[in-house]
């Protein structure tokens, strides 16, 4: 590996920060969109049943908050119909928006990062062609008169025109397949933010003080 990042030259360093940069998002992403921490399955079923006769207090409520991204969701709810027992429908479904949209930005965060970096990559690897064609270009010209160019440096020209070329290429791949596949998963998480939001409204209406 450290042979083939000389043989690159010095364009290869930006690919290099832009693959531990990718890595360590791909990774921090796996990790937070996971199900248990974002919408779990049976949670929405729970806060139906506690909330069923009566609103739950206010340490309830916090631990609801902190369980999971629809918690929070969930939360907001109540604690809308709590300091406001004269609520509308209206106004309640505002503060599920309001929540929602918060909690969506954050299932979003580090995703335009990554694909950028997969729009990227492949121009820097383009970057690095271009530069070891310019050095394949240099090493034709004749140093003396009657002499040929110089075959080390047109070797090494070929070498930063492959190398950078095909790692712009493997990072941006695998960078675009797992963007698309966050992208997917947030827009899933969203749908069942949504559903759930529906879902808790005509319930928490019923503690709403009519006018």
């Amino acid at each position: 590996m450290l042979s083939i990042i000389q043989a690159a030259g010095w364009p290869i360093w930006p690919l290099i920060a832009c693959s531990v940069v990718a890595l360590a998002l791909v990774l921090e992403r796996l990790y937070h969109l996971r199900q248990p921490l974002v919408a779990p399955p049976a949670l929405i079923d729970e806060v139906l049943a506690v909330t069923r006769t009566s609103l739950p207090g206010t340490d309830v409520v916090d631990k609801l908050a902190q369980n999971s991204v629809l918690g929070r969701v969930l939360a907001a709810g109540v604690r809308s119909v709590i300091a406001d027992p004269r609520i509308t429908e209206e106004q309640l479904r505002q503060a599920f928006e309001n929540a929602g949209r918060t909690a969506v930005h954050g299932l979003e965060r580090y995703l335009n990062t990554l694909g950028t970096i997969a729009a990227a990559a492949p121009l820097l690897g383009l970057l690095g062609t271009v530069i070891g064609m310019i050095e394949i270009f240099g090493s034709q010209a004749p140093t003396t008169a009657g002499s040929g160019g110089n075959p080390q440096q047109l070797a090494h020209g070929i070498s930063v025109a492959l190398y950078n070329t095909a790692f712009g290429l493997i990072i941006a791949i695998p960078a675009l397949m797992f963007y698309r596949y966050f992208r997917g998963r947030v827009d899933e998480f969203q749908l069942m933010l949504e559903v759930a939001a529906q879902r808790m409204v005509p319930h928490l209406m019923r503690f709403a003080v009519r006018t």
